[in-house]
């Protein structure tokens, strides 16, 4: 995984947990589910990160 592909999941996984902490402090749930939303971008971004990782390992 290229290190910018990282720092980018990294950082919206990051987005995503404040948005939903903001989201259960002023009990808006649509706040809460975006920012549910952004974590598990950030997870599917890993997973394809990861597969291409692997994809080269294999290759090599």
């Amino acid at each position: 995984m290229s290190l910018e592909d990282r720092a980018k999941a990294t950082a919206k996984n990051i987005e995503g947990k404040v948005q939903e902490a903001v989201g259960n402090v002023t009990g808006d749930p649509e706040d809460k589910a975006e920012g549910q939303a952004k974590q598990a971008e950030s997870q599917v971004r890993h997973g394809v990160e990861n597969v291409k990782d692997d994809v080269k390992d294999a290759l090599k």
